[in-house]
């Protein structure tokens, strides 16, 4: 039985006097009963049935007249860079970030070999977020904890997602060190025991402090609890992930592993200017959104979401489709790789890494349709960005028009297309959200909108959660 004639089957039982719903609104003996009537099951239901008992929905659901060879061309490309996998953590934020800052690195110095350490940068990741919790627990000590700002705080008080902002407040403030110099720790690959025992901590800790001001103690006994606080966690950090280290000595290498030059002593902060440069990645990039809910060419900023108490809130402008194209174009053509986020769990075939609208037909397998856009998904929590990847090529058309794009996955290399993944425009425009660029692909007007006085979100928006 299709959907249309089960649905006027309903209509038909309903009209008949069945009642729909109970008087409070739960569901009725009746409308049970209805329900058996319409659905009538058809040998091809039947066999449908059978088939999703042994068999996983997208599988039946795979779209077989999609499944073209992959044209995996690229009229614009940048240079290929070796493949990172974040294992069971959620750094994707971080990984898409010291992308690209490995490729800007080598557009400057091509031969010479970069890995970065994602545990050095995550120890400081991890401690800031928890001071930035503790800060907030004092801040709002004057609420209920009922209050939607408290339970902000508490409900996550540290995680391993984030965004470039978080990479460049970070950077800026303690540096960059070689994954040689700090390896990947059990706990940086498998964030998830270790981050449960820091949130019972620091909860435990928040309701500390939030009795301390309500017992009015001085600021100054205040502080100086949060500051011990702190050493616990800067302890089990430590334990867990190594502690990071103030200097140390290291000789670059080319990608055959050759010595350049002689052995140096760096701090985190040197090495950080000889890789990134002198100047701070905060004020050379913009950040650029697509949300059709709100309105185009405002300038928007996430209350309370940041990596550093001290450091930024997010910040973006919100920009048509088309125009976020015209970015990553630019950049692109000029071998500039760009931070960019998706919902990455839609329509993705796992196995090719090619993410498609018509990789499956799942409203001719359930006998239904799924007719929400982008913006009905948005104000739903159906979508939003989930996961980072690093944008790396386009394929253009003889009028400029961008057909298909790839990305950088952190992965592993043994994932979709050698750790890349391809997508269609179509897909692009569906479940792309954010994208970082350099300032000097940004044209005068968009950049002059984006210093415009940003209006203030909250972070519980659909849109605003941490890729990972």
């Amino acid at each position: 039985m299709n959907s249309k004639t089960f649905l006027i089957s309903i209509a038909i039982v309903l009209a008949s006097g069945a009642m729909a719903q109970t008087k409070e609104g739960g569901i009725s003996q009746d409308m049970l009963d209805g329900f058996r009537k319409a659905q009538q099951m058809t040998a091809a239901d039947k066999a449908l049935s059978n088939a999703l008992a042994a068999n996983s929905i997208d599988n039946l659901a795979f779209n077989r007249a999609n499944r073209n060879d992959l044209d995996t061309y690229f009229s614009v490309e940048t240079k290929k860079q070796s493949i990172n996998d974040q294992q069971s953590s959620g750094r994707c934020w971080m990984f898409s970030g010291f992308n690209v800052l490995r490729s800007n690195f080598a557009q400057r110095t091509d031969s010479i070999a970069l890995e970065l350490s994602h545990s050095y940068l995550f120890f400081w990741d991890q401690l800031e977020k928890a001071n930035l919790f503790l800060q907030g627990a004092i801040e709002t000590a004057g609420k209920p904890l009922e209050d939607q700002r408290v339970q902000f705080f508490f409900k996550n008080p540290i995680n391993d997602g984030g965004t470039f902002c978080g990479v460049a407040d970070l950077a800026d403030k303690y540096g960059l060190v070689p994954k040689a110099i700090m390896p990947e720790s059990y706990s940086t690959d498998n964030t998830s025991r270790m981050a449960r025992l820091i949130s019972s901590k620091l909860r435990e800790f928040g309701l500390q402090l939030r009795d301390m001001v309500a017992a009015k103690k001085k600021p100054a006994a205040i502080k100086a609890e949060k500051t011990k606080m702190l050493g616990t966690i800067y302890k089990m950090l430590a334990i867990t992930i190594g502690e990071p280290p103030a200097e140390f000595t290291y000789t670059f290498k080319t990608k055959d592993g050759k010595n350049v030059g002689t052995a140096k002593t760096y701090t985190p902060q040197t090495f950080y200017k000889e890789v990134v440069g002198e100047e701070p990645l905060n004020g050379s990039f913009i950040m650029a959104m697509n949300d059709p809910r709100r309105e185009y060419y405002k300038t928007y900023e996430v209350e309370y979401d940041r990596h550093t108490y001290d450091g930024h809130n997010w910040k973006y402008i919100n920009l048509p489709m088309d125009d976020i194209e015209k970015l990553a174009i630019a950049s692109l053509k000029d071998g500039r790789k760009m931070y960019s986020s998706y919902d990455v769990g839609k329509m993705l075939d796992k196995k090719r890494g090619y993410a498609d609208t018509e990789n499956y037909d799942y409203g001719s397998l359930f006998g239904t349709s799924f007719g929400m856009d982008k913006a009905q998904r948005i104000s739903t929590f159906d979508s939003g960005s989930t996961h980072a990847m690093t944008l790396t090529a386009v394929d253009l058309d003889a009028e400029g028009k961008a057909t298909k794009w790839k990305v950088e996955n952190s992965w592993g290399a043994s994932w979709g297309q050698n750790g890349y993944m391809i997508m269609t425009d179509r897909w692009f425009r569906e479940y792309m959200f954010r994208l970082v660029v350099d300032k000097k692909y940004v044209p005068a007007d968009i950049l002059k909108a984006y210093d415009q006085k940003p209006v203030m979100v909250m972070p519980e928006d659909p849109l605003f959660g941490a890729d990972e």
